[in-house]
């Protein structure tokens, strides 16, 4: 549960602007239904939950109906195959907008993201974020479960795209986000092309380039528990070649990291 001194933010957002949390799934069934009862035992009140599924071969969208029966706060959009975790966040993105979000969150399926530190994801942009990160590597936040090899992956991953794309923010790959409905829509999400993991680098990058305030809130990374991770070698060197192409776009005008 969220501690007091959240509670007075929540339902200030909660009360005055929808909040949507967009959850992509593919092959999450052990996992979604103990997520989603979670999330909504956090007692936010009003909070809408989007999964988005990818036609998991496990049945996770069979699941995700099923859970949406149990919670009517929850919805499912289905999808007819895998897509790529970008576009399956930006429909879920386009569908929250269409339906009057102000604060759109998102966050894994696979419980790596903690549901707890959700609340403070929502207080920072009370407090004048107009959008803020769940961070690992900022002071406070940390990574369990990780092997050294993908510690050095992620590490070395997340320098890189700062370094390129001049950016000062510690972990540009995280995907424990909450935006306000102004940054989606600055974005302009038809411009979004990246299909993997590096959707997070370009939509924070996007942020920071038009201006909006972003800020990091450490939290803690643990590896999934159960199911196979999405992380490969073609998300990796979707990341390395895509960052150089995503730098052509950087206006000449913004200050570079110091």
């Amino acid at each position: 549960m969220p501690g007091p001194r959240y509670w007075p933010v929540l339902r200030y957002v909660v009360m005055n602007n929808p909040v949507f949390l967009i959850i992509p799934t593919y092959n999450e069934r052990q996992n979604l239904e103990p997520l989603v009862s979670r999330v909504f035992a956090l007692g936010i009140s009003g909070l809408r939950v989007l999964v988005v599924d990818d036609h998991s071969p496990d049945g996770t969208g069979d699941v995700a109906d099923q859970l949406a029966k149990k919670f009517p706060g929850l919805t499912v959009l289905h999808r007819s195959g895998k897509a790529g975790l970008g576009t399956a966040y930006v429909a879920g993105f386009r569908k929250a907008l269409a339906e009057g979000a102000a604060v759109v969150c998102q966050m894994d399926a696979d419980f790596s993201h903690n549901p707890a530190a959700l609340p403070q994801l929502i207080a920072a942009l009370d407090n004048g974020a107009d959008l803020s990160l769940g961070s690992r590597y900022v002071p406070g936040g940390r990574v369990v479960n990780w092997g050294v090899l993908r510690r050095g992956i992620s590490r070395f991953g997340n320098w890189y795209a700062r370094k390129v794309l001049r950016l000062p923010l510690r972990d540009l790959t995280g995907g424990f986000k909450a935006y306000r409905r102004g940054v989606l829509e600055q974005i302009d999400l038809g411009r979004v092309s990246s299909v993997g993991y590096n959707f997070q680098i370009e939509t924070t990058a996007r942020a920071v380039w038009q201006g909006s305030r972003v800020v990091e809130i450490p939290i803690t990374f643990t590896e999934r528990r159960t199911g196979r991770s999405k992380f490969n070698f073609s998300i990796m060197l979707e990341a390395f070649w895509k960052v150089w192409r995503l730098r052509r776009e950087r206006p000449a005008d913004v200050k570079r990291e110091t």
